[in-house]
């Protein structure tokens, strides 16, 4: 791969709200880019995409698709790698399955996804699947560490105009529930080893030896951990809260990540769907296997398979009604917290429960006070001592709190992130060990069947360079800087023993404090109550966590944020914020034409990817164009151009208008380049003038269901049609 065949700039092709926004924004980039002899090309990294490309030999010729994604992932091992990285799907198997029908439905010979394997070929055909459920992608490009941070420029706007936040009660019901024992956080244990090594993974059972993992291997340095979660454990656990939820009057809600942690985490949503129901599956349990029914697909998937089955769903209703009232993801349609496992995201559900004042939506229709179990205690306590804080000092001022910015350890799968390969549910009592190749055994735990255990790892030069990546920031910042990592925890305990002597090395080690996510969420809250600013210095995890906590409270969204990942070769990734809202706007936008998406993360992340062309290509122009989409992006928030939330207002479209507009008129504006100047002077005066006419050609398209020719894999004639519905706005950028 070299300069001469990649183009300088990557915009990833991805799904749902984000991919409909950049059929209109992308022409844009492209016509304004061009100006500048700045090459911007696509590669699809999006849920269909991939299924796509991963079976070739299901498919016709004109069908097939190259594997974006593993392009991408050579490329980002390059210094000349310049990508701008949009949201995409982390699918649950629920999503999967959908996107698969979806393609099937439009003549796509694939495979069914099997959800019980009997014979090789569908073994083969779903160990294929399970490389693209969940954090396929992020793993693979996220060949670096992550500044992520709110810009000067909207930070400032949100302060100016403070969005709505819910009022905490001192006497707020509202809790957070993890387990104490047997849990990830309890039973891990972690080792750097001196040496690069081969591990095997093996379960030894009354049986004999199963090789769970034959091989995996580690370069020296590498922070190697081993941990389980007790299903014995989980199941009381489950059990208890459900009954505690009761008696407190709460909505019971479960907040797990099974689209990142795909192979972990849909196995605890499993357990707690089973337990919500465990008379029946008691009752009717050869039955509901016969069904096929599969409690880690979620209670949707359950109930369309029983719904034939009259006793089975009258004792559903029988335990609904013995139970809690539930957190609903939409009340009006009856779906709960349980539905769907990719439905409630614990990075995004959690934040967005706590700037309502701990209030979640029940099954009535009204915000009630909740019970928000987090079984694994290892970043539980952020959220429950934030919970804590506000029911002490009341709700929270985005007009005069300052920010939490973050640097996080995520380059080369580090930490849990990366553990899916090595995570297993385990079929029989035993012992499981990993055992390097000198006959070292490196780690071991006594299991029972249906326990979860996993390994992950963190490499030493990603280590390294995040520690260096955090002295950089706090040199730039002066900011108060903390590392969120717990001395009591086995894997943070080895990271302390590393990132102590680089500090001490840097002379720089006064300028840094060590807490455990606890004390740290404490501190950092009191911090930007007083309107000060800190950077929290995560792990890989904690990083996706508090990047969109922080961010909810002082922004309203994560999708603003600026996310930077500086790529160990030299390259630039820059990511354009979260989609955790993208489902509810593309349903917004099939129904009504009004398309509520903010394109400001993309606006930000543009800016950024060209100054960094610039300077890294020694490109004076494009340099130029980067300052430039800053001021637009400026004159975006100073001017409350950003979509709003109803239909008949400004939505999507019209904020990229003004972004053109905007970037147009600085360009024009702008005197060191000339010739730039002189080619956008009309573009900024066409746009200025063609404002009635594009405004209300835009307002015309809202109001009426549109057709995008599919969810997953849209119709693009369609979907351009929908996104550009202005000729006039269409005729200027042509």
């Amino acid at each position: 791969m070299s300069d001469q065949t990649t183009p300088d700039i990557i915009y990833t092709k991805v799904d749902e709200a984000p991919e409909l926004a950049s059929a209109s924004l992308l022409p844009i980039i492209r016509t304004f880019a061009a100006a500048a002899g700045v090459s911007v090309d696509t590669r699809d990294i999006s849920l269909a995409g991939r299924i796509i490309a991963t079976f070739p030999e299901y498919l016709t010729e004109d069908q097939r698709q190259s594997d974006d994604l593993a392009w991408l992932g050579e490329l980002v091992k390059t210094p000349h790698a310049n990508v701008i990285k949009l949201p995409n799907i982390s699918a649950s198997v629920p999503q999967l399955v959908a996107a698969i029908r979806e393609l099937q439905g439009q003549g796509y010979a694939l495979p069914d996804y099997p959800e019980t394997p009997a014979t090789d070929e569908e073994k083969a055909v779903r160990a294929k699947y399970d490389t693209i459920k969940g954090s396929a992608v992020n793993p693979v490009l996220r060949e670096g560490n992550s500044d992520r941070r709110a810009a000067a420029a909207v930070k400032k706007y949100a302060q100016d105009n403070p969005h709505r936040i819910g009022d905490w009660a001192a006497d707020s019901k509202t809790r957070v529930a993890a387990m104490t024992s047997g849990d990830f956080y309890s039973n891990e244990t972690s080792a750097t080893l001196d040496a690069a090594a081969t591990a095997k993974i093996v379960l030894e059972t009354s049986d004999g030896e199963t090789v769970l993992k034959d091989a995996v291997s580690y370069p020296a340095g590498t922070v190697v951990d081993a941990t389980y979660m007790s299903a014995g454990a989980l199941s009381t656990f489950l059990a208890d809260e459900i009954e505690k939820t009761k008696a407190d009057g709460t909505l019971f809600s479960l907040h797990l990540k099974a689209t990142m942690m795909k192979v972990s985490d849909p196995i605890i949503f499993g357990h707690a769907v089973k337990a919500w129901l465990q008379p029946v599956f008691d009752k009717h349990g050869d039955t509901l296997k016969d069904l096929g029914v599969n409690p880690n697909s979620g209670l949707g998937d359950l109930l369309e398979r029983v719904k034939g089955n009259p006793d089975i769903m009258a004792d559903i209703e029988a335990c609904r009604a013995q139970r809690p009232p539930m957190y609903m993801v939409d009340s009006d349609r009856g779906i709960t917290n349980l539905h769907v496992p990719s439905d409630v995201i614990v990075d995004a559900s959690m934040p967005a429960l706590i700037s309502s004042g701990g209030k979640g939506w029940g099954p009535d229709g009204n915000p009630h006070d909740a019970t928000c179990v987090i079984p694994d205690s290892s970043y539980a306590p952020v959220y429950d001592e934030t919970i804590k804080f506000f029911k002490e000092n009341g709700k929270f001022n985005p007009a005069t709190a300052g920010t939490v910015q973050n640097i996080g350890l995520m380059a080369q799968k580090a930490e849990e992130y990366g553990s899916h390969p090595t995570t297993f549910e385990i079929p029989a009592d035993g012992v499981v060990k990993m055992v390097l190749e000198d006959g070292t055994v490196l780690h071991k735990h006594t299991v029972a069947a249906g326990d979860i255990w996993r390994s992950a790892s963190a490499r030493k030069a990603p280590i390294e360079d995040w520690v260096t990546l955090a002295i950089d920031r706090q040199a730039a910042t002066g900011y108060r800087a903390i590392f969120w990592l717990d001395e009591n925890r086995a894997h943070d305990a080895e990271l302390i023993m590393l990132v102590k002597p680089i500090l001490e090395a840097k002379g720089v080690a006064d300028k840094f404090e060590i807490m455990a996510p606890r004390q740290a969420t404490r501190a950092s809250l009191e911090t930007i109550t007083k309107g000060e600013n800190t950077i929290a210095i995560t792990g890989n995890v904690l990083r996706d966590y508090l990047t969109d906590l922080f961010p909810i409270l002082e922004l309203a969204t994560s999708a603003k944020m600026l996310s930077i990942v500086k790529l160990m070769q030299g390259g630039g990734l820059f990511e354009t914020g979260a989609g955790g809202s993208a489902p509810k706007h593309v349903q917004d936008l099939v129904s009504t034409g009004h398309l509520r998406w903010d394109s400001l993360g993309e606006f930000c992340a543009l800016g950024e990817s060209l100054k960094f062309l610039g300077e890294s290509r020694q490109n004076a122009k494009a340099l130029v164009l980067g300052r430039a989409a800053e001021q637009a992006t400026q004159g975006v928030l100073d001017h409350g151009r950003s979509p709003n939330r109803k239909v008949g207002q400004p939505d999507n479209r019209h904020s990229h208008y003004w972004f053109a507009r905007y970037w147009a008129e600085a360009l024009a504006a702008q005197t060191e380049d000339a010739d730039l100047a002189a080619h956008f002077a009309p573009i900024a005066k066409a746009l200025a003038e063609g404002e009635a006419a594009i405004v209300a050609e835009l307002l015309d398209a809202q109001g009426k269901p549109v057709d995008l020719g599919g969810y997953y894999h849209g119709d693009p004639a369609k979907v351009s049609a929908v996104m550009r519905p202005s000729p006039t706005l269409n005729a200027i950028i042509s």
